[in-house]
């Protein structure tokens, strides 16, 4: 639930950078009024004026409160709105809303992260709260994927990510170029390297329905329990407290119950992967 008082109040929030990350996403750093507190997995609305306001999950570091980013895919009006800002522009941000990664519940054991497109934006921030206390953590694994290498969110970030002594990391893409030469395949085809103790260990799956759901399928086959894989439900948000009812599934909001779910709690819905 909003941390910050009324959920309907807006923060005043100047655009500091934009950074063009892909054709069609680009990454807004972004200074608010005031502290905007979140964690991992929780999401904020972003207001463009007199335009319309939609959800994001932040990708930037939890711990730093002066700043935040969220990296926007052009998808519709708002967000083809948000695709023009730039420098100096004022936006309205409220939040943060739904739930979080449960990260002490991580201690301890080996996690895996598995992500996949426009996935790598919630994902980014959750990294970084795990990076923080990796050293709690047996293991850490990241599996990512996209379509094409062009479509790589923070290529040159990743390749940092890929040196940490703290992370096993590989990235595959669905359809290879002469720019890239790591594997090539759909994300699930990176799984079968991964050496760790599924009996207790932790799934986290970010990305696109489809991807999500062969990914899903595909760590329950490796054998993670349905309880410990954590999956982040965020298609079709829209008011993010619970009062449109846009993302309803079966019982749960996904905005005001999750986004962040077991899949234990979901399993049994014939909509999830819808």
């Amino acid at each position: 639930m909003c941390t910050n008082g009324n959920p309907y109040s807006l923060i005043r929030t100047e655009v500091l950078d934009v950074i063009e990350e892909t054709p069609t996403i680009k990454t807004l750093r972004m200074k608010p009024e005031k502290a905007l507190v979140f964690r991992a997995g929780q999401f904020i609305e972003m207001a463009v004026p007199g335009v319309g306001e939609a959800p994001f999950t932040p990708s930037s570091r939890s711990s730093q409160t002066d700043e935040i980013s969220v990296s926007v895919m052009r998808v519709g009006t708002v967000t083809q709105e948000i695709h023009r800002l730039g420098s100096g522009d004022i936006v309205g941000l409220r939040g943060p809303y739904g739930s979080e990664y449960p990260l002490d519940e991580f201690a301890g054991r080996e996690v895996l992260v598995v992500g996949g497109g426009c996935g790598f934006a919630p994902l980014r921030s959750l990294m970084y709260s795990l990076f923080e206390m990796s050293d709690q953590f047996k293991s850490l694994y990241f599996r990512g994927g996209c379509r094409k290498p062009g479509e790589l969110l923070y290529r040159d970030e990743m390749k940092g990510w890929a040196q940490r002594d703290d992370l096993n990391m590989v990235l595959t893409v669905d359809e290879g170029d002469d720019t890239w030469d790591g594997p090539v395949g759909v994300v699930t085809t990176i799984l079968d390297d991964v050496d760790m103790d599924v009996a207790s260990g932790v799934a986290i799956v970010c990305g696109p329905p489809i991807m999500m759901k062969f990914a899903t399928f595909k760590v329950l086959e490796m054998g993670f329990a349905d309880e410990n894989i954590f999956l982040s439900m965020e298609k079709n948000m829209s008011c993010g407290i619970g009062k449109c009812g846009h993302c309803r599934l079966g019982e749960y909001y996904c905005c005001k119950d999750g986004p962040v779910f077991r899949y234990s709690q979901i399993k049994d819905y014939s909509e999830i992967w819808d």
